[in-house]
């Protein structure tokens, strides 16, 4: 199985560099020179880091295969990939990959609340993305005090949410009426 670690952006000056959207939490890990990814569109890759360096905020990737900004131009919206076999899954204070999460279900105490449909990385904290059996979707805090246990290999999430974090975004919980309107 493959997992997608960045998203190619726009050129960056005229030696074939490009500003890339980190979807991984450990990119000094992952864009090291040498580093070869799968990439999506195949005729765009493979791809071998050269040079990675921060730019503010933006990550800079230059690749043994781009050579000019027209190529560069080339990989505008294509996906960098990792094989999960080079993943070290021993450790779970690593944290946990999307494809690990999605499709199991979120149980507060034995009840089902609903599936983990995504996870979507924050700069602060990430948040799962629940669907209710009623196809609501709640984003709930992936924090160790209201997500203690991820039991992948039973095919479930335990939840302690606080009161109220699956009422925030239903009907019931609309919001409030104009004042005269009893």
């Amino acid at each position: 199985m493959q997992l997608q670690v960045a998203r190619i952006g726009k050129p960056h000056g005229i030696r074939g560099e490009v500003t890339v959207q980190v979807l991984t939490d450990a990119p000094e890990d992952r864009f090291v020179p040498g580093t070869e990814f799968v990439v999506e569109p195949a005729s765009a890759g493979p791809l071998t880091v050269s040079s990675a360096r921060w730019n503010k905020d933006i990550l800079l990737l230059g690749f043994d295969e781009i050579e000019t900004r027209n190529d560069a131009e080339t990989l505008r919206g294509a996906k960098l990939f990792i094989e999960t076999e080079e993943l070290d899954g021993d450790d779970d204070d690593e944290g946990w990959y999307e494809h690990e999460l999605v499709g199991l279900e979120a149980r507060v105490g034995d009840q089902v609340v609903g599936k983990v449909a995504a996870l979507n990385t924050m700069p602060v904290q990430d948040l799962l993305m629940v669907t209710t059996p009623e196809g609501k979707e709640i984003l709930v805090p992936f924090v160790e005090q209201i997500v203690p246990e991820v039991n992948i290999a039973e095919g479930f999430i335990l939840l302690t949410p606080p009161d109220g974090l699956f009422e925030l975004n239903s009907d019931e919980a609309a919001a409030p009426q104009p004042e005269g309107s009893d």
